[in-house]
């Protein structure tokens, strides 16, 4: 079976391009704000997007993102808000591939088979689950993938070549190479180093391989983007998201476009990679 996924990775690949792959918080700050960004950043150029599932204790993300979490949970999102979202989204997009990322506490809570049948039927592509290792794989990647979703495995600068076989073992749509060690915003990548490690996950994989963590800007997408079939964003977007919000924390007649122009002005970068 080929998932939107699978098919925007071989349509980039026909380019001759990579990818850029964008994060944003869902229901951040609030549900019908976070819909209208999600919403124009295929247009911006945003060729895959992750959509975080909003949860408590959000131990691999730095401030950032753990404080778009705790603002779209202040403002009542719920995983099954999080799936109308991606309904919504669907009713006008059904070619943009969508990612959930976040954690499984809250799918635990929600239930395996049917978070798995509605997220499928609610127009959801792969999931990018942090803390869940290969070892435990019966719990929702086997699952997933029998489900027709891809579950999308991070790497890090610690995944040696032992390490990587069982990384990689039920991995689909596309690694997740995660470029510092630490959490999401903490250092800034740097791609020659990347270079050469996504250099070494190829040797193990026919996979894209897209790189996250520490790139903020359309110099840095550009420079990744050189390197792997894809630069992922986050932190980035989400600060412009806050920094276009009022005192209250509320959306702003500027926060949709403040996120959007980045968005745009990050896909020149990542188009302008040789």
């Amino acid at each position: 079976m080929t998932t939107r996924i699978d098919a925007r990775f071989a349509q980039l690949k026909k380019e001759r391009r990579s990818a850029l792959v964008t994060f944003l918080m869902a229901g951040d700050p609030d549900p019908a704000t976070s819909l209208a960004i999600i919403k124009a950043l295929p247009k911006a150029g945003a060729d895959v997007i992750e959509i975080g599932m909003p949860f408590t204790d959000p131990m691999a993300d730095g401030p950032a993102i753990q404080a778009a979490g705790l603002r779209a949970l202040k403002a009542g999102m719920t995983l099954k808000k999080t799936l109308a979202l991606v309904r919504d989204f669907r009713k006008d997009d059904d070619t943009t591939p969508l990612v959930l990322m976040g954690y499984y506490n809250p799918i635990y809570i929600y239930g395996v088979d049917k978070f798995l049948a509605d997220a499928k039927s609610a127009g959801v592509d792969g999931l990018i689950v942090v803390d869940l290792p290969p070892e435990e794989d019966s719990e929702l990647c086997v699952p997933a993938l029998e489900a027709g979703l891809n579950f999308i495995r991070l790497a890090t600068p610690t995944t040696d070549d032992r390490r990587l076989p069982a990384v990689l073992a039920n991995t689909s749509g596309f690694v997740y190479y995660v470029s510092v060690t630490g959490i999401t915003g903490s250092a800034s990548a740097d791609s020659g180093v990347v270079g050469d490690a996504v250099a070494r996950i190829k040797r193990h994989t026919a996979l894209p391989v897209c790189v996250g963590f520490g790139i903020r800007t359309p110099e840095a997408a550009a420079a990744i983007a050189a390197k792997a079939d894809g630069a992922v964003v986050g932190s980035a977007l989400v600060d412009a998201l806050r920094g276009n919000l009022d005192a209250n924390g509320a959306a702003t007649a500027r926060t949709v476009a403040a996120v959007v122009d980045l968005a745009t002005a990050l896909a020149v970068g990542v188009r302008g990679a040789k």
